[in-house]
């Protein structure tokens, strides 16, 4: 049995976390490296940190901020936004970073994720998806923080990044992030059917029923959630012992 690992996520711009909804960052919520020692302390199993504005000003990663939030926790760190290069992978990792996301600039490039994957280990590499509904069981790839479509089917993509050695997908929903809504289900279900990694479901998580259907009913292999966490509507500790009580194996 799998241990399913629960994730906060942190969407940076500038030098503050924001809160997204749609993937439009509408409030500052607080400082990256209070938060990252917060959810350390609680029992987060990782970290993720995005910058949401880097790909879109065609900026790179402020690498004193990703060593600044680093240096706070001992558990593993993904780190995305802005990465555009071997050469930005490696400040990445460098920096602090275990693992890192990339999105718009794979879009454009492909084969930067094989490079990347046979260079750094498929264990470092993730696929990060915003993924944009376009009807049933149909989606679209988004980037540069969901403001531009980038002509790609979600499904094929990520088979695709598959085939190219992506270690893990974070796959978030742009239509439920920051709703509270819940996760898209079938989304999670349709890409965990056929993926060899493990698959990170994002956007929408509320309540504990959420949480739990993203791993009973869409198969996701870890959950990761924002404002829920930052707002504390549910603590790490809440969403382990409820995931715990309903049979979900998960390091308390």
């Amino acid at each position: 049995m799998i241990t399913i690992r629960v994730i906060p996520q942190l969407h940076i711009k500038g030098s503050k976390v924001v809160k997204p909804v749609h993937t439009e960052a509408l409030r500052v919520v607080g400082d990256p490296t209070e938060l990252a020692a917060r959810y350390y302390t609680e029992g987060a199993d990782e970290l993720i940190y995005l910058d949401v504005v880097a790909s879109l000003y065609e900026r790179n990663l402020d690498l004193s901020l990703v060593q600044a939030v680093a240096d706070k926790i001992y558990i593993p760190l993904t780190v995305g936004g802005g990465i555009r290069s071997i050469h930005d992978i490696s400040n990445a990792l460098r920096a602090g970073a275990d693992k890192v996301a990339i999105n718009t600039q794979a879009t454009k490039n492909p084969w930067l994720l094989k490079e990347a994957a046979e260079k750094f280990g498929s264990q470092c590499i993730v696929l990060f998806v915003e993924a944009k509904s376009t009807g049933s069981n149909t989606w679209e790839v988004l980037t540069d923080g969901g403001r531009e479509r980038a002509r790609r089917d979600v499904i094929e993509w990520v088979k695709q990044a598959l085939d190219l050695g992506v270690g893990e997908v974070l796959l978030t929903s742009v239509d439920r992030d920051g709703t509270n809504r819940g996760y898209d289900l079938e989304l999670i279900s349709v890409i965990s059917s056929f993926a060899t990694v493990p698959v990170i479901a994002h956007g929408g998580a509320g309540n504990l029923a959420t949480f739990q259907a993203a791993i009973k009913t869409g198969r996701a292999d870890a959950v990761a959630a924002s404002s829920v966490f930052h707002y504390q509507q549910l603590t790490l500790r809440q969403v382990k012992d409820g995931l715990k009580r309903n049979g979900i194996n998960v390091r308390l």
